[in-house]
């Protein structure tokens, strides 16, 4: 059996679904801050007021839904997963040197690095604790194995910056510790809690993997073509603080050994590079489509994984997310 096509017109975000989860799940998570000392509470508050659309908690939400149906231990596991998540960004936008997210300013532009970096580590181990709380010890294995692959992943990228003997392989391998081992643990765990056998956990940790690598490829790319008033956060960062991106693996991949000297030496340099400066270096364009395509063909691959799962509308939501994706993928195509 085939998977069904992926549609790449008018991507609609398909979590409305579960729109009342998620707002259980959304007033769990600010209540969180509460658990803190009084004068680290509002720290903690404003960072969990400005971390996006919830994806890993209605991850976690559909695939119990497709599963048998969600109950309060899918609201606690979003919550955890979503912490993990938070405290990541905290991180990212230290190291990343980011003033703006969700068009806010960042806890690092607010308050400085050596305050956000203790931010980011009390959410860490505030999530870690509660995963304890599960009776099932994998739960709570699979939960820390997925926070220390996202911090494993982000120690990998950091240590390869400015690495242009970078392979596509060693990319790929660090965005699914650092973004896509989130997405799986949702995925797996959502069927877990309802006691499912090891092959639909399996089949649905490889569809969140498969979904995360793509959504990190996406924002990659996004990094390159995208509009920060439009998107909303600090844009242009990657190639400025050294981050090699499928895109630019691609464009390395084509380019001359003189055209990879000279953007070795505008990278250290720390020049300003905007996608004229690229597109002079290589093949800029057929890059970006390449890396493109790969994100596409991953989310075709990551549909088929569900086909074992019944029929149902949170079956059809999971599938509506990688088309939603795909359809986010054909944008960056279609400005850059």
């Amino acid at each position: 059996m085939t998977a069904p096509a992926v549609s790449a017109s008018n991507p609609v975000f398909p979590f409305h679904l579960v729109r009342a989860d998620l707002e259980r799940v959304e007033a769990a998570i600010l209540e969180q801050a509460r658990a803190f000392d009084p004068g680290v509470e509002g720290y903690v508050s404003y960072v969990c007021q400005t971390s996006g659309k919830r994806i890993r908690p209605a991850l976690a939400v559909l695939s119990g839904g497709a599963t048998g149906g969600t109950h309060e231990g899918h609201t606690r596991l979003s919550v955890i997963l979503e912490l993990v998540h938070i405290a990541s960004l905290v991180h990212d936008d230290i190291m990343d040197g980011a003033d703006i997210r969700r068009q806010v300013p960042t806890a690092v532009a607010k308050w400085g690095s050596s305050l956000s970096v203790l931010l980011g580590d009390s959410l860490f181990a505030y999530a870690l604790e509660l995963a304890t709380e599960f009776d099932d010890t994998h739960v709570c294995r699979t939960i820390a194995r997925a926070s220390r692959d996202v911090c494993s992943g982000e120690i990998l990228q950091t240590q390869r910056r400015f690495d242009l003997n970078l392979s596509v392989t060693d990319y790929l391998k660090m965005i699914e510790m650092k973004t896509a081992a989130l997405f799986a643990a949702a995925c797996e765990l959502g069927a877990r809690l309802n006691h499912q056998p090891e092959h639909i956990q399996h089949s649905l940790h490889d569809y969140g993997l498969k979904l995360g690598t793509a959504y990190q490829i996406y924002d990659d790319c996004l990094d390159l073509v995208g509009d920060e008033k439009t998107v909303g956060k600090t844009l242009r960062t990657d190639l400025a603080r050294g981050k090699l991106t499928l895109p630019i693996l691609y464009l390395l991949e084509g380019a001359t050994e003189a055209q990879k000297q000279k953007l070795s030496r505008m990278l250290l340099k720390g020049e300003p590079m905007d996608t004229s400066i690229l597109a002079g270096i290589a093949d800029y364009d057929g890059a970006v489509e390449r890396a493109v395509k790969f994100a596409q063909d991953m989310l075709v691959s990551a549909r088929a994984d569900l086909i074992g799962l019944p029929s149902t509308p949170h079956k059809q939501a999971m599938e509506g997310i990688a088309g939603y994706l795909h359809g986010l993928l054909e944008q960056c195509r279609a400005i850059h």
